[in-house]
């Protein structure tokens, strides 16, 4: 008991929220940046574009079969030689939303493709454009059925943001590795602080997304 009293030291504590901080800021730049991008990459999937399509679909393909650790070490080592150096912060960002957009992307795609296709054949009839008929018709109900996923796939992303350990990213991870590596006895009540913390965050997305589909409903 003394070990966990001394663990949850207000200074402990208080690296750890800093760290925590650093996990909800790379979380929320991630989401909005794969989301935008990823939908758009979902619809150029969809619309079948000549050329376009299949090249966006084999380069989704192959970032989506990529170890996300492997695009985490070619965002911070590997632009560097290009002549970009980005802190741990941006690489991190920008990891997540290259790897997480295409994860995105399919499925908005899928989300489109699962709207009966009489919605946009009776939208053309009623004469609206296909673009009309696209945004104004078939994404709104294609968004009450990608809800559930795009909110699991958020929450993966923001549990994936531990990884970025790896390149010193002063995240809630890598902040508790800091406090229990000074002392080994307070691994367990590291651990048991992360757990927690991390379902704090996640299950607040899970309640947001819980609202957003009773107001689609």
């Amino acid at each position: 008991m003394k070990d966990f009293i001394d663990a949850y030291s207000w200074i402990n504590l208080r690296y750890l929220l800093e760290g925590l901080w650093i996990t909800v800021l790379v979380s929320i730049a991630s989401i909005a940046g794969s989301y935008v991008i990823g939908s758009i990459l979902g619809v150029i999937r969809y619309v079948n574009i000549k050329i376009v399509s299949p090249v966006v679909g084999v380069i989704i393909d192959i970032i989506r079969n990529l170890p996300l650790l492997l695009i985490i070490f070619f965002t911070y080592f590997g632009l560097p030689n290009l002549g970009f150096r980005p802190s741990s912060v941006w690489a991190t960002i920008l990891a997540m939303i290259i790897f997480e957009s295409t994860m995105i992307a399919e499925i908005v795609r899928s989300g489109i493709v699962a709207v009966d296709p009489g919605q946009m054949e009776g939208a053309r009839a009623n004469g609206l454009s296909y673009s009309q008929a696209l945004f104004k018709i078939i994404l709104p109900q294609a968004m009450k059925k990608m809800l559930p996923a795009l909110v699991s796939q958020f929450i993966s992303l923001i549990k994936d943001t531990s990884l970025a350990t790896i390149i010193v990213l002063p995240d809630l991870m890598h902040n508790a590795q800091i406090v229990y590596g000074q002392n080994t006895t307070y691994i367990l009540p590291m651990f048991l602080m992360i757990a927690i913390m991390y379902f704090i965050v996640c299950y607040a997305l899970s309640l947001v997304s819980r609202g957003l589909e009773k107001r689609l409903s």
